[in-house]
């Protein structure tokens, strides 16, 4: 990933400007125009803004081999051609137009009491104290402005930074001194490098792992061979797609998209190569038998292809950019690989290379024991009305609890918990109250004076409001300045001192022309959804304030903020697009079994892995995050493809059967053993992304296993007793007709 040209809607697509969002100001045309006020050319200083931050750790900044050392790693740093500027303690902007840039870092020859009396005072500024220097003045950091014309690799914004610092250390050997890089682009580097790990390793482990079980399943070589070469055509025409269509950079596409369409192509192709290996040991060739096997699942692949590419397309209905060309290149994904399926191995069956294709069948461990659980679906058929009814009731009780799910989003979420920006990051957030920031800004109306006290005092106020949160971070705002400056009393009557600051310091904080002042704050990687009672409460703090102070108006904005404000799309995209998916899904079976009571049984076993799933999310603490929003539409269309195979085959077996029931028996064992097959292969390959070192993509996998297993047990166990109970007698009548 080249990063020559910068563009922050790429690194950050949420990114919010420090400006808040006023398209919802349209009720007072007086502030909203004051926001257009033309202002003097001056760039306002951003303590808080670095393209990188590199984090320098030590004990000895305050002394005199400490001072020079990290003067050495800045002096480092500014030497290469991609960093533009370095804002750090010895840079802060003076606090008093009238005096001199003086260094915080006294010279080297300085007494001790000189670098202790400096140390106190960069703690007592307040661009610098809680900003740049940590409170036990252990902790500095390095806020790095990148200079995107000399940057030709990932390494230039990472590892170069880091490794410039401490090579300037050489010359310090007593000094004990660390340097880690994070920031917005370290973050997004350190994502895009172990996406790019993920993918080579786990999907080869995946696959590795996925074709010894099927080896082990079929007893036969060329079984194997052929039935991984449909999923394997299907993956490469999928990504060639995905490149063409401009689709590649998605998150999820590297890891999740070639292993979801390989299990689903596995799944399909299992199907068929059954059916194909039983043709064969009947005695029929090779052309025969995968001709008769199309015409016998051709439907069943073409329904689960269909569902399944439902279940993904649900997801173009989402509000997130990311969660929509995911389910776009699931659809893709999915067709492709159907259209491989039905071509490639009945093709390779026909071939010399599917001579021996029979070699093993009913020899294998599935064949073997899947009589051994006959006694299951005699129990479920003796006692169907109670296992039914203890089905529907399971299944919408672990639904409602499922509903108890509340969003979450954080920014680390996709990353190694491992990688060196996570844990910088988590050193920041510790020490300085969060990397992230949030603003509350304060307008008042013309008839207010921009050296009116009340101004100073309404700041003051929602400066003591945000300081009350504990999860708030160093709040920074005029107030700050006016407290910093010599003299005593309270910002309401100390207004005019702001003259004396310099303009790109004070206009950080205070515009007088736009008639708006901003109180900044720091903010924690906790998770969203723990700032929403503390932005509950800053809210009602506000609106108390301006109660008090009618010609002011006040508002909490930033990309944190921003967030939290629409977590709701989360659970709307999942309830739309899981339902959106539902009543298609229903549709579909209906319209193909020509049966609303087929298609209304078939709902329950295709929503009980979901609601299972969900429930397990519940009790074990998890929220519903955008990658818990794919993974349950995802396996909605996982799930119903069990389904669609069982009652194919139950269909199938009713023209015949001498009952119903035992149309039921022999479906059971007509489709168990590649049921149960593709369940074990689709657990294995999925547990594979249970080692990657991203937790999104643990969590896809956590809820893929366990919903292809719940589906695995309501398709052998509560779709039988439903049919038993339910559908016997009409849908005998239906297939009699037809």
């Amino acid at each position: 990933m080249g990063l020559g040209q910068y563009d922050p809607t790429i690194l950050w697509p949420e990114k919010i400007t420090s400006s808040p969002d006023h398209s919802d100001m349209s009720a007072d045309d007086e502030f909203d125009k004051s926001l257009r006020a033309k202002t003097p050319n001056v760039s306002p200083v951003q303590i808080a803004a670095g393209d990188v931050i590199v984090v320098a750790q030590s004990e000895q900044f305050f002394t005199p081999e400490g001072a020079d050392a990290i003067r050495d790693a800045v002096a480092a740093l500014e030497s290469l051609d991609q960093v533009e500027r370095v804002l750090w303690m010895d840079r802060a902007p003076m606090l008093n137009i009238f005096g001199l840039p003086e260094p915080i870092l006294p010279k080297r020859n300085a007494s001790p009491a000189r670098f202790e009396a400096a140390k106190e005072r960069a703690l007592a500024n307040p661009m610098i104290g809680g900003q740049l220097l940590s409170p036990d003045a252990n902790t500095l950091l390095l806020m790095v402005q990148i200079d995107w014309l000399f940057v030709t690799d990932d390494n230039d914004c990472t590892d170069a930074l880091r490794e410039a610092a401490t090579a300037a250390l050489a010359n310090h050997p007593g000094v004990a001194m660390t340097f880690q890089v994070t920031g917005e682009v370290p973050i997004r580097v350190s994502w895009a490098a172990s996406t790019r790990d993920n993918e080579r390793k786990y999907q080869l482990i995946g696959y590795s792992i996925a074709l010894v079980i099927a080896y082990i399943l079929f007893r036969g070589l060329s079984s194997v061979v052929i039935v991984a070469l449909a999923p394997s055509f299907g993956v490469f025409w999928t990504l060639g797609l995905l490149h063409y269509l401009g689709f590649a950079d998605n998150p999820f596409n590297s890891v999740i998209v070639p292993v979801l369409l390989c299990m689903v192509g596995f799944t399909d192709g299992v199907h068929m190569m059954v059916q194909i290996r039983r043709h064969r040991a009947e005695g029929m060739s090779a052309t025969d038998a995968a001709r008769l096997s199309i015409r016998e699942v051709g439907l069943a692949c073409w329904l689960t292809s269909l569902t399944t590419a439902i279940g993904f397309g649900s997801l173009a209905l989402a509000h997130h950019e990311i969660v929509r060309e995911f389910g776009y290149c699931c659809v893709i994904g999915v067709l492709m690989t159907f259209i491989s399926v039905i071509t490639v191995i009945p093709l390779a069956c026909a071939s010399p290379l599917g001579r021996n294709v029979h070699s093993g069948y009913g020899h294998n461990l599935i064949d073997k024991n899947l009589s051994k659980i006959s006694v299951v679906i005699e129990f479920v058929l003796r006692h169907s009305k109670k296992v039914s009814f203890a089905a529907i009731v399971v299944t919408l009780l672990l639904a409602a609890m499922t509903l108890q799910l509340r969003p979450d989003q954080r920014l680390t979420s996709n990353m190694s918990a491992g990688s060196e920006s996570a844990m910088a990051l988590a050193h920041i957030d510790k020490q300085f109250g969060g990397m992230e920031t949030a603003e509350v800004t304060v307008q008042w109306r013309k008839e207010v004076s921009a050296t009116d006290g009340e101004i100073g005092r309404v700041v003051a106020e929602v400066d003591d409001l945000l300081r009350s949160e504990p999860l708030i971070g160093n709040p920074l705002s005029i107030r700050s300045l006016i407290d910093a400056l010599p003299g005593e009393g309270d910002p309401g009557t100390r207004m005019s001192l702001l003259e004396l600051l310099p303009p790109p310091l004070k206009r950080a904080y205070f515009v007088p022309e736009r008639r708006v002042a901003k109180v900044v704050m720091r903010l924690q990687d906790l998770g969203i959804a723990s700032y929403g009672p503390v932005f509950e409460r800053i809210e009602q703090g506000l609106e108390t304030i301006r109660q008090s102070h009618p010609n002011f108006r006040l508002e909490l904005a930033g990309s944190a903020v921003g967030r939290w404000k629409n977590l709701y799309r989360i659970v709307v995209d999942l309830a739309f697009s899981l339902g959106t998916a539902t009543v298609i899904i229903f549709a579909v079976l209906t319209f193909v079994y020509r049966s609303v009571r087929l298609g209304l049984i078939s709902m329950i076993p295709n929503l009980f892995p979901l609601a299972m799933t969900g429930f397990i999310l519940l009790i074990m603490g998890e929220s519903l995050e955008i990658v818990s929003v794919c993974a349950f539409t995802v396996c909605l269309g996982i799930a119903v493809d069990d389904t669609i195979h069982f009652l194919t085959r139950y269909r199938e077996e009713l023209k015949t059967a001498p009952s119903g029931t035992e149309a039921i028996r022999l479906a059971f064992v007509g489709v168990g053993t590649a049921l149960v097959m593709t369940t074990v292969v689709l657990i294995v390959g999925f547990s594979t992304a249970l080692l990657s070192d991203a937790r999104d993509h643990r969590i896809f996998a956590s809820m893929g296993i366990l919903t292809i297993g719940g589906a695995l047990f309501a398709d052998l166990v509560m779709l039988p007793a439903l049919l038993q109970r339910y559908a016997h007698r009409q849908e005998t009548e239906k297939v009699a007709e037809l």
